[in-house]
């Protein structure tokens, strides 16, 4: 057997959370080695974050042109290209993969391409290679989920989404959360007939009422279907198209695409976690504590893995925080995962930092005040098509100190990310209210809002 390569750290995953704690180790001079066996950039770059952006312009830019009339451009809309904007759109993530082994490379960390697994307390397998490092970082990240019922390979997943080579005219998507409002808006901009069947009373169950609320309103007012209380029991092809069963015997069907996004699980196995003792919980998940440490020794997790805050940013937020301590002289240093803002690249977009109501009222009861506008911003004047927009403060307390900040509506995507440090740093309603509005904005609404209610 050949001696086992020595190194500091060996990251296995080179999604956005290892290659973040890879390189920051890099810089303060460990000898770093990444192993991956798939495209560099995991999920985020590949199938994740990045290519649904591009849709979402796409689909942004469809509305675009649909109001450019009030605006007074003259526009003749004859066809979108998806097969073209698909190959331009996987020609950027070829070029965003290299770039990613090209920085590698410059901090001089070693890339083993293959299947890495534990094979033991401070020793990792990749194909016919051992390493030995004092650190092992484990950041395989996750995968959609598909449901165990009768017909499930009929629909694809989200993975799979990002390598149609047409758009389909019917589709169904079958979920709730971030992954369903996304995709079915883009579908539903670029001009397919979308249908979303959720399980319970509807989208994005988790999020404050206000913007479910507004979103599901506005799909529909774009021509979104949404099928509540339909869980799936089966799933067939007809004449007409695909079929979906629900437990209560109602029938969907005609559909040319099926897309399950009922959720992810773990990329664990084959990790060889038996073989080192790393637990793992009952759905999968590699449980860790605040400082990222599984319950082995010298063996951490970061990112989707551990099923904390499955957000690209907070992956990478705790691999760079972890490298920090571990090779950066900052024994204190860990990552906080109160207060991580969000974006749902809907349409139109949601921007969601803290506490939603509900939440607030269960943490901090009668102390709880809310302050919410519903507006239709500027963008909109000039056209038929309204889009509404809402912006909602959630405050505790005498001084009202601001635990939660959610808006839905052109820009929130963009405005959240500084409405997010204020509320990490302590921000008060009085502190918004003595900020002086950038006018016109749809921004400004969040420091003028008058009308307290508990």
């Amino acid at each position: 057997m050949p001696a086992r390569e020595q190194f500091d750290l060996v990251v296995i995953g080179a999604g956005s959370g290892g290659l973040a704690a890879a390189q920051r180790a890099a810089e303060y001079g460990a000898r770093v080695a990444v192993a991956e066996y798939g495209p560099l950039g995991g999920t985020c770059v590949n199938v994740g974050c990045v290519p649904k952006k591009v849709m979402w312009y796409a689909a942004e830019t469809a509305a675009t042109l649909e109001a450019a009339a009030g605006y007074g451009f003259q526009v003749a809309v004859e066809a979108h290209d998806w097969a073209g904007l698909k190959a331009r759109r996987d020609a950027y993530i070829r070029r965003l993969n290299g770039i990613y082994a090209g920085n590698l490379e410059k901090k001089g960390i070693t890339l083993l391409h293959g299947r890495a697994a534990l094979a033991g307390p401070g020793r990792v397998s990749v194909d016919d290679r051992e390493l030995e490092a004092s650190h092992i970082i484990i950041a395989t990240g996750g995968r959609p989920a598909v449901p165990e019922i009768d017909g499930a390979e009929l629909g694809i997943t989200s993975d799979d989404f990002f390598a149609l080579e047409t758009r389909p005219q019917r589709v169904l998507i079958v979920g709730s959360g971030y992954v369903a409002v996304e995709l079915g808006g883009v579908f539903n901009a670029l001009g397919s007939e979308v249908t979303i069947a959720t399980r319970r009373d509807g989208v994005l169950r988790d999020f404050d009422p206000a913007l479910r609320e507004a979103l599901m309103d506005q799909m529909q007012r774009d021509g979104v279907t949404v099928e509540t209380h339909a869980v799936p029991v089966a799933a067939s092809r007809r004449d007409n198209g695909i079929e979906l069963l629900t437990v209560d015997g109602q029938r969907f069907g005609g559909f040319d695409l099926l897309l399950w996004a009922v959720g992810r699980v773990p990329n664990t196995e084959g990790l060889g976690l038996d073989a080192a003792g790393v637990r793992t919980d009952e759905d999968g998940f590699i449980p860790v504590d605040e400082w990222q440490d599984t319950n082995v020794k010298g063996i951490h997790a970061i990112g989707d893995v551990t099923g904390r805050v499955a957000l690209t940013p907070v992956a990478i937020a705790a691999g760079r925080r972890l490298a920090d301590r571990l090779f950066g002289g900052m024994p204190e240093r860990k990552l906080d995962y109160d207060c991580v803002p969000t974006v749902i690249f809907s349409h139109p977009p949601i921007g969601t930092v803290g506490l939603t109501e509900p939440e607030a009222h269960a943490r901090y009861g009668d102390q709880v005040g809310v302050y919410e506008s519903r507006f239709t911003p500027m963008l909109y004047a000039m056209n038929e098509r309204k889009v509404p927009a809402v912006v909602k403060l959630v405050t505790v307390g005498a001084d009202e100190r601001i635990v939660g900040c959610h808006v839905i509506g052109a820009g929130a995507d963009e405005m959240l990310q500084g409405f997010a440090v204020a509320l990490r740093m302590g921000a008060t309603k009085r502190d918004f209210d003595d900020t002086v509005a950038i006018h016109p904005t749809a921004a400004e609404e969040l420091v003028t809002l008058r009308g307290r209610r508990p």
